[in-house]
């Protein structure tokens, strides 16, 4: 994931989707569950209202700081505040990205330790607010043996996933492949979901980046088909439970991670209408990730509103 959580705390919600047109309203509800990465700033239950204010039936949050090694612990009021929050808004689908710092795959003991504490307390916290997933890399295997790295990766799933029972799924996140990053082919991904001990291996799936797999070499654009099958064969789509919905800024089969917004980047309308009626992929989650720039609710409306047209329109 790229951007920022830094939105000012100020926004005002206004109504969400039960406040929107009657043909708004059903054209939503006949789409899968969208929506997009937005702010806690606040308090958490601020994030719900964010959503609804760009009538979104899905949203993405961060628990804590993503570029810090601090832990926020929740109180009792916070969880009830957002649980209440999401309870009387048209969310459908909940998820939390996890720090950009952990690295499970990490060949050096103190960076593997500090890892595994922060996703199991990010992992225990998306199971307290009940959200449904928690997207995380899959690191980067710096020592060298990729295999190894995956194995080792697995373990620290697994044992998170044991001291913190729930309904929290783990999704791992597809990568752009830079540097020593895994899971940038569908087969690593793979791997290590079955190297997951059983049965939390049951509690793992797969985030789709749209930008990360355009630049790991998976055309979107001119061989969709292709992408999808490719993955089905390797990881399953029973295992895909969210998608992150990018444009890429960055050139097919670069490597590089870099997020624009829906059909101007290399990606292009082409390939998110292929996605958008995909029947295959009809009711997995998907989340913006865009630039939010100035105004970040417009910019979130613009980035759902062209996936609606998208979708609605006939080849």
């Amino acid at each position: 994931m790229t951007g920022s959580d830094g939105e000012a705390a100020g926004v005002e919600a206004r109504a969400g989707s039960e406040g929107a047109p009657a043909d708004v309203r059903a054209e939503i509800g006949s789409l899968p569950p969208m929506g997009a990465h937005v702010s806690i700033a606040g308090g958490l239950h601020r994030a719900v209202e964010r959503a609804a204010e760009i009538d979104a039936t899905a949203l993405q949050i961060f628990t804590g700081q993503p570029q810090r090694w601090a832990e926020p612990e929740l109180d009792d009021e916070d969880v009830r505040l957002f649980r209440e929050a999401l309870a009387g808004s048209p969310i459908e689908a909940t998820a939390a990205h996890d720090s950009y710092l952990i690295n499970l795959a990490s060949h050096r003991e103190d960076l593997v330790r500090k890892s595994r504490a922060a996703f199991g307390a990010e992992l225990g916290r998306c199971v307290r607010l009940g959200l449904d997933h928690l997207v995380t890399h899959p690191g980067n295997a710096t020592g060298g043996d990729r295999e190894e790295a995956l194995r080792q990766n697995a373990r620290a799933l697994g044992e998170a996933l044991a001291e913190n029972p729930g309904a929290t799924t783990v999704l791992v996140e597809t990568t752009a492949g830079s540097g020593t990053a895994l899971g940038w082919r569908f087969e690593e991904l793979a791997a290590l979901l079955d190297a997951v001990p059983s049965p939390e291996r049951d509690r793992v799936g797969v985030c789709l980046d749209t930008a990360h797999v355009f630049a790991a070499g998976y055309d979107l654009s001119d061989d969709y088909d292709a992408v999808i099958e490719a993955f089905d064969r390797a990881v399953g789509l029973d295992r895909l439970g969210l998608i992150h919905v990018n444009d890429s800024r960055a050139e097919l089969g670069s490597r590089v991670d870099r997020h624009a917004h829906l059909g101007e980047g290399a990606i292009g309308e082409r390939g998110f209408a292929r996605l958008m009626r995909d029947e295959r992929l009809s009711r997995v989650p998907r989340v913006l990730e865009t630039p939010k720039e100035d105004d970040p609710a417009a910019s979130d409306r613009r980035n759902l509103d062209f996936l609606r047209r998208m979708a609605a329109e006939r080849p």
